[in-house]
């Protein structure tokens, strides 16, 4: 359909809209950004990526190469490193559990949000998002209005309604291609750029694409970019399919995905097979093309994030598992668990493997509107909460050398520590001139330090915050007016509330908090709904009047 054409549908259906009626418009509206997308940026056939190579001869041998794998939205319990792993642990994780067996198993790392973007910006600067603005997750343009639409309309009266704040004075969806990143932020890349290493972007970004905060212009010299969101197209013979209909974000993902990648910026392109493999296959070309020179790779995947689809050949491996959704999940575990293991293997290939330092995290952890109860087990919560199942976060760190393999490391962590301690094993430098809430955290495993890395750790998404401080644990929020206080010590995974029985140790962390609110700016956009998320069970099933519950801001 030419462009002229596709304008015209465009222009039929927002004509039609006296005569459809309000009903139906939210019905059809959901369609309406990615009818948009392809007018403006339509997915043409895939182009091979032609990855700068690097210099002939001998490579470098003082310093190491680095691959930091980031998976999305994986939960606790869908590794199998910790006894766990999807569907009673029928689904092992071999080659994601290998990288803690050869190297260090950080046992109580926190990501730095309990959603995507601001916990990747954080990973990527050593510093918390919040101390610089990036607070809330930047939303696909109409992802809001339209989330409120879909809400209303799903027959869901058992369900907490969504709460936006779009009208209210100052309140504003912000353009998704300006949400991003500030360029004055200091990135791994560019630390790493100053000591002469090829930095490369595989997979998904969400930091920005204007005004300097795509990755091309955060330090990576190359980027193939996630665009779209599907894994593969809808109708493709070696795809399942796995639909929340129950979920408004699940139903605005299947509306508005495409199948498209980009590189370098450029014109959208369709990827090569299922997502996951072909990430993993540009990986690997990566690998070989920059197999004589230091590099960092960020091989940013979008498994298992939703929407849920599978390579059949996937599912049909699983078919002890009965249930779809749970089936189809198992079976993007599976793709993601080979991929890593495929990488590793290209790095023996080419005679990398002792001088690569192999990193491997989550950006936060499961989310409950897949409708699966078990993903973060043992942890309560979901991404979206800052309960363990929403921060706790499997990192696991293979180093060349100096670090017994099977090390086991229970201190807390964070991944702001990331960029002080790459720094650390490549003689970079960390910024001055800055803030970095993290620490190196190779003295401290070496066992050269004496005490912990971090003795408080902060995060915040609008009226929700949390601290925890000399193994206490404080939550509190607005909606609904609650606190939470654990002795994580005592109650890992958070089932008795202290607050009544310890108003002093309350009134200490608060106090932390609010010193700690004092040093941040505030948001550089502004929150614009907040779901609500039924702690102790995924979106699905009915709410009850007791359950304990938290409305996210974003």
């Amino acid at each position: 359909m030419s462009i002229r054409s596709k304008v015209g549908v465009v222009f039929a259906i927002i004509l039609s809209i006296p005569l459809v009626g309000w009903l139906t418009l939210d019905r059809w509206i959901v369609y309406l950004p990615g009818l948009m997308i392809d007018l403006t940026s339509p997915t043409g056939p895939n182009q091979p990526v032609n990855w700068q190579a690097g210099p002939d001869g001998p490579r470098r041998s003082d310093q190491p190469n680095i691959v930091l794998i980031v998976a999305d939205d994986l939960g606790w319990n869908d590794i199998s490193f910790y006894g766990g792993g999807v569907a009673g642990g029928s689904v092992p994780t071999p080659h994601i559990d290998s990288i803690a067996r050869n190297g260090v198993a950080l046992n109580q790392a926190m990501s730095a949000s309990a959603i995507c973007a601001p916990s990747r910006a954080a990973l990527m600067t050593g510093r918390y998002p919040t101390r610089f603005g990036f607070e809330f997750t930047p939303l696909p343009n109409g992802m809001a209005d339209i989330n409120l639409r879909l809400d209303r309309s799903i027959e869901a009266d058992y369900r907490r309604p969504l709460v936006s704040h779009l009208g209210q004075p100052g309140i504003f969806q912000a353009d998704f291609a300006d949400m991003g990143m500030p360029g004055s932020e200091v990135t791994i890349a560019e630390m790493l750029k100053a000591q002469d290493y090829k930095t490369v972007h595989i997979g998904k970004w969400h930091l920005g694409s204007n005004n300097g905060s795509q990755a091309t212009a955060q330090g990576f010299d190359e980027s193939l970019n996630l665009a779209g969101l599907l894994y593969l197209p809808v109708d493709h013979p070696d795809v399942v399919n796995a639909r929340q209909d129950f979920d408004p974000i699940d139903r605005f993902f299947w509306s508005v995905g495409r199948y498209s990648m980009d590189y370098n910026g450029g014109e959208r392109f369709a990827a090569d097979g299922y997502l996951t493999d072909y990430l993993t296959r540009e990986a690997i070309e990566v690998i070989e093309t920059n197999r004589h020179q230091p590099f960092f790779l960020y091989l940013a995947h979008w498994a298992p994030h939703s929407p849920l689809q599978a390579l059949k050949s996937d599912y049909d491996a699983l078919a002890h598992i009965e249930d779809h959704t749970l089936r189809t999940y198992a079976a993007m575990i599976r793709a993601l668990d080979r991929g890593v293991g495929q990488v590793l293997d290209a790095l023996k290939a080419n005679g990398l493997d002792d001088n690569t330092i192999v990193i491997f995290t989550s950006d936060n952890g499961g989310a409950h509107y897949l409708g699966l109860p078990d993903v973060n087990q043992p942890y309560r919560g979901w991404k979206t909460t800052f309960f363990g199942g929403g921060i706790r976060v499997p990192l696991f760190i293979k180093w060349p050398d100096g670090i017994d393999p099977g090390t086991q490391f229970d201190p807390y962590t964070h991944h702001t520590d990331l960029l002080p301690t790459l720094a650390r094993l490549t003689g970079a430098t960390v910024p001055s001139d800055r803030v970095i809430d993290g620490v190196n955290l190779m003295p401290f495993i070496e066992g050269d330090a004496s005490g912990e890395p971090h003795d408080t750790l902060f995060w915040r998404s609008g009226h929700y915050e949390v601290v925890i401080a000399d193994g206490w644990k404080l939550q509190q929020a607005e909606r609904p007016d609650t606190v939470w206080l654990y002795h994580l010590s005592n109650d890992p995974t958070e089932q008795n509330n202290l607050a009544a029985q310890n108003p002093a140790k309350v009134a200490e962390l608060q106090a932390l908090l609010a010193q700690h609110n004092n040093e941040l700016p505030p948001p550089m956009w502004p929150s614009v709904i907040e779901m609500p998320v039924t702690i102790d069970k995924p979106l699905g099933e009915p709410d009850r009047p007791d359950d304990e519950y938290i409305y996210w801001p974003n």
